[in-house]
């Protein structure tokens, strides 16, 4: 049965809007630290976050495709390893805030 729905593309841009603010802030956050003179060590999880942000960025693509055709077949969705990689961007923004954090105190 296919969702007739705009539900799917729906959430495509969520899934955009939550990719693209991970990317985007974290390169923010990331330059705001190093122009304070920040070691480049509190800078490495703000890095690692927008990395993350970019690859889920590039496979909402997939991801849609994907969706389409389990709900087209009946099929169960899996979006796992999206969600774990969010996770782990927002984790790696909080490591760098405390990075900074730790770093202003010293």
């Amino acid at each position: 049965m296919v969702d007739k729905g705009l539900q799917s593309e729906r959430t495509r841009l969520a899934w955009v809007r939550t990719a693209a603010l991970l990317a985007a802030g974290a390169l923010g956050a990331a330059g705001v630290a190093l122009s304070h003179g920040a070691p480049v060590w509190v800078a490495t999880p703000f890095a690692l976050a927008a990395l993350i942000g970019a690859v889920l960025l590039l496979r909402t693509g997939v991801r849609f495709r994907r969706v389409q055709r389990a709900l087209r077949d009946g099929h169960p969705l899996d979006v796992t390893a999206d969600a774990r990689l969010v996770w782990l961007g927002t984790l790696a923004l909080v490591v760098g805030a405390l990075a900074v954090v730790i770093d202003a105190a010293a």
